[in-house]
Parts: C-alpha cells; sequence; structure tokens
C-alpha cells in the first residue's frame, strides 16, 4: 500500500498518531500496546533525514517522538481534550445522580442534557471550585 501525502498532511497525521497512541497507552504502564507503538516510530522514522528530522530521535536505536517535539504544544491539545471529557462525564454523572441513576431514555434525555448544561455553564465559570463532597 502507499499513500500520497504532502509535507503538512504528513505532519497532521504525526500529531494524529501521536495522539492516538497517546490515548491507547498513556495509562497502561508496562502493558502498553506494542503494536501502536510500533506504528508510531515507524512513522516518525521517516522524518529522518527530511527537513522534519527534528521531530524525531533514536532511544535505543528506536524512532521516537523528540524532546522539541513532545514539548511544542502536542499536551496543549491533549490536555483540551481531557479538561473537555472529564467536564463532560462529571456533568452527565452528577446529572444522573440528581435524578436516581436513571438509564437514559427519549423521555428523560432533554432533562438530563439540561442539568448538564447547568453544571457545564458553572464548571466554565468555576471549575471544580465549589463542588463540596460530603460524607
Amino acid at each position: 500500500m502507499q499513500i500520497d501525502l504532502t509535507p503538512k498532511e504528513f505532519r497532521r497525521l504525526l500529531d494524529m498518531v501521536y495522539i492516538g497512541n497517546w490515548v491507547l497507552n498513556s495509562t497502561r504502564g508496562n502493558d502498553r500496546f506494542a503494536d501502536y507503538d510500533d506504528l508510531e516510530s515507524k512513522l516518525f522514522g521517516l522524518c529522518r533525514g527530511t527537513k522534519m528530522g527534528v521531530l524525531t530521535e533514536q532511544w535505543n536505536g528506536i524512532p521516537i517522538p523528540s524532546k522539541p517535539y513532545v514539548e511544542g504544544g502536542i499536551h496543549e491539545a491533549i490536555g483540551v481534550y481531557e479538561d473537555t471529557v472529564f467536564y463532560e462525564i462529571l456533568a452527565e454523572e452528577l446529572s444522573r445522580r440528581d435524578m436516581a441513576y436513571p438509564e437514559i431514555t427519549d423521555d428523560n434525555y432533554d432533562e438530563i442534557v439540561g442539568r448538564m448544561e447547568g453544571y457545564m455553564r458553572e464548571f466554565q465559570a468555576s471549575g471544580v471550585d465549589h463542588l463540596i463532597l460530603e460524607d
């Protein structure tokens, strides 16, 4: 198989592969999906000897994303995603808790979404500063 990409498209592909591998493997410790690591290494290895060479470095003979790449803002994008997912899940869980944890149906969907929107407005204004946990 051959895929023709412009340098800009290839650079975007690297970002998507890095982000995807981060989502899949960053919390797995030693139980990583090696095939995703291998594909990431293969694609970053293609940068060697090109204008994108700064995006990769060697670690134990394996191409990996370089320190400048990793510190260049990609984790800011991942962080925005993680924050959004965190707040959306929290808003849904709190909304469902307020309603005694119903299954989501056509009949209660609008109420759950309305409650979620209220929580999201609060989170956008104050983060978790106003959350209180009680025993």
